[in-house]
């Protein structure tokens, strides 16, 4: 066996380990900074299966005194929060809300990112500007205009009401995204389907939304999070009819009517965070490859 191979045998464990401890610092500062991060959803998670007393006389890092002691652990937190205290009803209309208010800015949002990346007609670029300068425009402004015509309709207290101002806010930051995607796209694709006699349509249709998904998941993403987390928006155009109110409200409600109850508060709470993870953990693939497509040409 040649010396030169016999060395290199001999050296790598050395590099290997060498590179270990080097890398050592960094991966214990993520480990640190992700155990950091945790620890307020590992205390909520612990004090929604508390006692009420044991909730209110020690802190949640007591459990670990007694790890197996499963009699300090019970559903009742939960149960009376989805069965009485209208969590479970909430539950319902926060899909109701979020659904459709994720999915209407996607298809009206992935139209007009086509069109502004693909289509040549006057002012496209001044219109893209313009749809990018109103993700600068505070929500706040147009709260009170907003429900004026609202209350004219007749509309306010209706999901229809939240449906289109969600819709509406999140159109600028999705039209960005999916703009910015679709126009990295390769233009030999899209001029090979246009000779071969395919339309706009078709080429959006069976060209862009397919090769797009992780810009659409992507703020999909964004989207729906936004709208299940949101409570100003809800709380002025469904004011304070019940029968329609989210989550947020609920939980409103029950840190302003019950402030001591904070059993009921942390279990409702983990309850709210349910969807929102299982939404991100489902679309986590697409998530960073549709924020950083676009970024970059090459």
């Amino acid at each position: 066996m040649p010396r030169s191979i016999v060395r290199i045998r001999r050296h790598r464990p050395a590099n290997r380990l060498s590179q270990v401890l080097s890398q050592a610092p960094v991966h214990g500062a993520v480990i640190f900074i992700a155990l950091l991060w945790s620890l307020p959803t590992i205390g909520l998670l612990i004090s929604s299966f508390r006692q009420p007393v044991d909730l209110l006389e020690t802190g949640w890092w007591t459990l670990f005194q007694h790890p197996f002691d499963f009699t300090q652990f019970h559903l009742g937190n939960y149960l009376d929060v989805l069965t009485r205290q209208g969590m479970g009803q909430a539950f319902l209309n926060s899909l109701m809300i979020a659904i459709p208010a994720t999915v209407i800015p996607i298809a009206i949002a992935a139209f007009a990112a086509y069109a502004l990346a693909w289509m040549e007609f006057p002012g496209r670029q001044a219109l893209f500007a313009g749809i990018v300068g109103l993700l600068v425009v505070p929500l706040q402004m147009t709260l009170i205009p907003v429900l004026r015509t609202y209350n004219q309709l007749g509309w306010s207290g209706t999901f229809l009401a939240v449906w289109l101002a969600h819709a509406a806010y999140g159109l600028p930051l999705g039209i960005y995204l999916l703009r910015n995607y679709i126009a990295s796209l390769p233009r030999d694709l899209i001029e090979a389907a246009a000779v071969d006699g395919a339309s706009h349509l078709n080429i959006f249709n069976r060209l862009v939304i397919p090769l797009s998904m992780p810009a659409i998941a992507s703020f999909a993403v964004f989207q729906f999070l936004w709208v299940w987390n949101d409570l100003l928006v809800a709380l002025v155009y469904l004011g304070g009819n019940q029968s329609v109110a989210p989550v947020t409200l609920v939980l409103r409600n029950l840190v302003g009517d019950r402030g001591q109850d904070w059993h009921l508060l942390t279990a409702g709470a983990f309850v709210s965070m349910i969807i929102p993870l299982m939404v991100f953990f489902a679309l986590q693939r697409y998530f960073v490859r549709g924020l950083l497509a676009g970024s970059v040409k090459g």
